[in-house]
């Protein structure tokens, strides 16, 4: 027995960049608990709705079936999609459940090029509910901050002879896909084995297939503008760049500036920092938010702002200042204080704090 949701452990951003808190969104969201802590899937749990596709910043699980996807999308003249649950209608996805934002960026964007409808079953109904209604909030999101956003039109038509086989099936079993020409769950054993070979368990690439089709569709309209969540930096920030060094995409990287001094070269190196820049490249960044976990004096924020492509794909600068230094002993701090930790403690004064 197979499962067309791959595991890409080199993508997992677990594996990426090692963090305190590591990512489990794939578990949680899971509505089968097909997921172990280890990311092997139960393929006897699994229904392959997407879920864990959707919630998963950066690919590490995906179906091998999504470049086609990608490829169907961009190449007709009108998208049409089903549902395993409803009448077959055009290209069949596992489920609503597998969209994140990027995905329903592009379908609105491609709604405004041409027409989009998602054919569905009565969700409410269907075991795979849990996994709709994550996306469906991601489907609010993008709707509620891009009010000109193209029409993509949602139809409910169950199969009724998938309805009335399922009065009979056990319930805590996924239910069977019915047959229809873009059938993803239809295909056999032996045609899913030779895609596998092409989408492995250790291909890793460095930007989701979600995000690789938006800025596809953008690259095709570069006057459009979609709703994207940037990082943002206050007059807080101290500059210690702990944010680009967490970064598990390298979508933010620090600039450093030397003091020409020549008396400043005798002192240690991080002493003669005169000024640092935060650069962000914004189509790399996967909203997991760990920079902003991480910002110990909350500088760093996500605001959703209207991006074009040559926005997206290009660098930003989002922040410069200069690094500060004790102003009793010259060390550098990295906190909006007078003082470091030693002088302050040691400060009869108190003439300056020092927060944990």
């Amino acid at each position: 027995m197979t499962c067309q949701m791959v595991y890409h452990n080199g993508n997992c951003l677990n594996t990426k960049k090692p963090y305190a808190n590591s990512c489990r969104l794939c578990l949680d969201i899971c509505p089968y608990q097909a997921i172990s802590d280890y990311h092997q899937i139960d393929v006897r749990k699994c229904s392959e709705c997407g879920a864990c596709m959707a919630v998963c910043p950066s690919d590490g699980f995906v179906d091998v079936m999504i470049d086609k996807f990608q490829d169907y999308l961009a190449e007709t003249e009108e998208i049409l999609l089903n549902c395993p649950q409803a009448v077959p209608s055009g290209f069949e996805i596992p489920c609503l459940g597998m969209f994140d934002r990027d995905s329903w960026t592009s379908l609105m964007l491609w709604a405004k090029k041409k027409p989009v409808t998602i054919v569905t079953g009565v969700c409410a109904d269907c075991g795979d509910r849990a996994a709709c209604a994550a996306s469906v909030q991601a489907f609010k999101q993008v709707h509620s901050s891009w009010p000109g956003h193209g029409e993509v039109r949602i139809q409910v038509r169950p199969d009724a002879g998938l309805a009335a086989e399922s009065k009979t099936a056990n319930p805590q079993v996924p239910k069977p896909a019915v047959q229809g020409s873009g059938n993803w769950r239809q295909k056999g054993l032996k045609k899913v084995e030779e895609w596998l070979p092409n989408l492995t368990a250790d291909q890793a690439y460095s930007l989701p297939k979600s995000r690789q089709g938006l800025m596809n569709v953008l690259e095709k309209y570069p006057e459009e503008k979609v709703p994207f969540p940037a990082l943002v930096v206050t007059d807080l920030c101290t500059n210690c760049g702990v944010c680009a060094a967490i970064c598990p995409q390298d979508a933010l990287q620090k600039t450093e500036e030397w003091d020409s001094d020549p008396k400043a070269k005798e002192s240690a190196q991080e002493d003669r920092i005169s000024s640092l820049q935060l650069i962000l490249e914004p189509q790399k960044c996967v909203h997991c938010n760990r920079c902003v976990e991480v910002c110990r004096i909350q500088a760093l924020s996500m605001e959703t702002k209207m991006l074009s492509r040559r926005f997206l794909a290009g660098k930003v600068l989002i922040h410069e200042g200069s690094p500060l230094y004790c102003k009793q002993c010259g060390k550098r701090i990295f906190d909006n204080s007078e003082l470091c930790l030693v002088c302050s403690t040691s400060d009869p004064q108190g003439r300056s704090s020092f927060f944990l």
